[in-house]
């Protein structure tokens, strides 16, 4: 597909249940608007990635309910006298995931189960949509062991996608929180994608990593800023994941590069995590393309959701009341 009215067609069709009911509905007029703030000629190549990758990493209402259903359904016997924990203190989507299900999808024993039993076994699910750096549901987790888990326990984590750094984090963070509370609490993640996004298997990675830095003053003069943790290239020819191919994949990680730095230099004092390709204490930013139904998270590139200092977002973001939601940034 290359014709540029296809393609705006084509990706407002793919993101068309993006915060229904909140927001207008996404049309090829907005897409459009989004990438004009790009240089003119990449917009084509731009959309044509974009569109690509967004099939793959485009999250819809159905797709999470049809993947959590089937995890669930696969562990029955599993789930059988667990209770589910609504304790989410930030954000809504444990919330909305609960009354999605409980509402109009999971009309079955599975969900029956969860939701009549009263937490006699000692067996726990947190139902939630995507673990990224994992520490919501860290901190979460971490506040119902010290005030309310009983002595001995299992938790289950119940997620569409983990990403590989955050389940390992979320899990000592929540083994180290049972010790310090004198618990005996065991830490399962049942996700149905695992998305690699460790340092040390970067070329590995199906993130935006990229394998150079671009010739632009400004991104070079960013890169160039002391951080705790520098960023270290990746080098190409891994596997492609989400990306139609390397040459598309490098055109996304390079303009959302230059995009995600043009946006912070648009703000006097930007935050340290604020960084290019997403909230992070890590390199140039977390680089996740996942985007759900429900909203954008801010682990994602800057230039497909920030609306402020006069950029156009591609995915408006509900914050949870707060000018910039820093829940989702990596723990430690």
């Amino acid at each position: 597909m290359t014709d540029r009215a296809d393609l705006l067609q084509s990706i407002s069709e793919t993101v068309a249940d993006y915060r229904e009911g909140e927001i207008a509905r996404p049309t090829p007029a907005h897409v459009d608007r989004w990438v004009r703030q790009f240089p003119t000629d990449v917009h084509l190549p731009l959309l044509g990635e974009l569109n690509h990758v967004l099939k793959h990493t485009y999250i819809t209402r159905r797709a999470m309910t049809n993947a959590i259903e089937a995890i669930l359904d696969e562990r029955l016997r599993l789930w059988e006298g667990a209770s589910l924990l609504t304790i989410q203190q930030h954000g809504e989507s444990q919330a909305d995931l609960l009354r999605l299900f409980g509402d109009e999808n999971l009309q079955d024993d599975s969900w029956d189960v969860l939701v009549e039993n009263v937490g006699t076994t000692g067996r726990y699910i947190y139902l939630d949509d995507v673990l990224f750096s994992g520490n919501r549901i860290g901190t979460d987790l971490g506040a119902w062991i010290r005030a309310e888990a009983p002595p001995t326990a299992e938790v289950h984590i119940v997620v569409y996608a983990a990403h590989t750094l955050g389940e390992w984090q979320c899990k000592e963070r929540l083994k180290n929180a049972a010790a310090d509370a004198g618990k005996h609490i065991g830490f399962w993640v049942w996700k149905a994608v695992s998305i690699e996004n460790r340092k040390k298997y970067r070329d590995s990675s199906e993130l935006l990593w990229p394998t150079e830095i671009p010739e632009d003053p400004a991104v070079q003069a960013y890169v160039a800023l002391p951080h705790k943790f520098p960023f270290e290239l990746r080098k190409s020819g891994g596997p492609l994941g989400p990306f139609s191919s390397e040459a598309g994949r490098q055109l996304l990680e390079r303009e959302l590069l230059g995009a995600g730095v043009k946006i912070r230099a648009m703000h006097a004092n930007p935050k340290d995590f604020m960084r290019p390709m997403g909230f992070s204490q890590y390199g140039l930013g977390f680089g996740s393309l996942l985007v759900t139904y429900r909203n954008c998270p801010n682990n994602a590139p800057l230039a497909l959701w920030w609306g402020l200092g006069g950029w156009y977002p591609l995915f408006p973001r509900k914050t949870h009341g707060q000018e910039i939601d820093t829940d989702d940034l990596l723990p430690f």
